[in-house]
């Protein structure tokens, strides 16, 4: 299960304090869209366009990493005026992780990954050996089926983590805006 545990979980990617990330040494910064950043299949809103022109003035870059359509990533990427995307990702396989940073001209060492999703995006991140940070998803039960039969197959994960995590201080957290870092 290890594979399926994020490094770090946080409530919202709208939370993490990017500036404190960019101190630390990241500089290149992978998203998953849907319930990421917005509801499913919704287009950018005006805070995901914040996001995203605050990650640009600070200096990331940033790319999108989604199994969905070209037609689906591309229009929110040029929406937020991000760095690429990559569509059709197959993830949980790592070769979308890898190309990204590639892309990027980033590594494992300057790279995060933002996503709502153990069997994909976790999975695939972890696979990549890209630090994983798994976000609560925006509006879980706005979602095909497909993707809520899978939130309930990551249920049991989920709890094992968070019990692990209960027990355990990590070595590693996301820094919040408002400064917290909670263990």
């Amino acid at each position: 299960m290890p594979k399926l545990f994020p490094d770090d979980d946080v409530k919202s990617t709208y939370d993490v304090d990017f500036r404190a990330l960019y101190r630390e040494g990241y500089r290149a910064l992978l998203f998953d869209v849907d319930n990421t950043l917005v509801p499913h299949d919704a287009p950018a809103d005006e805070r995901a366009k914040a996001l995203f022109s605050m990650l640009n003035e600070i200096g990331f870059k940033c790319m999108f990493i989604s199994n969905n359509s070209e037609p689906r990533v591309k229009t929110f990427c040029e929406a937020v005026g991000a760095f690429g995307y990559i569509y059709k990702a197959k993830k949980p396989m790592p070769g979308a992780y890898e190309e990204g940073m590639r892309r990027m001209l980033s590594d494992r060492s300057t790279t995060l990954f933002f996503g709502d999703q153990l069997f994909t995006d976790i999975w695939g991140a972890n696979n990549a050996c890209v630090r994983s940070i798994l976000v609560k998803p925006i509006h879980k039960f706005r979602e095909p089926g497909q993707i809520i039969l899978k939130r309930l197959l990551e249920a049991p994960i989920l709890l094992s983590y968070r019990l692990l995590c209960s027990n355990k201080r990590k070595k590693w957290r996301v820094p919040l805006q408002d400064g917290r870092v909670v263990f």
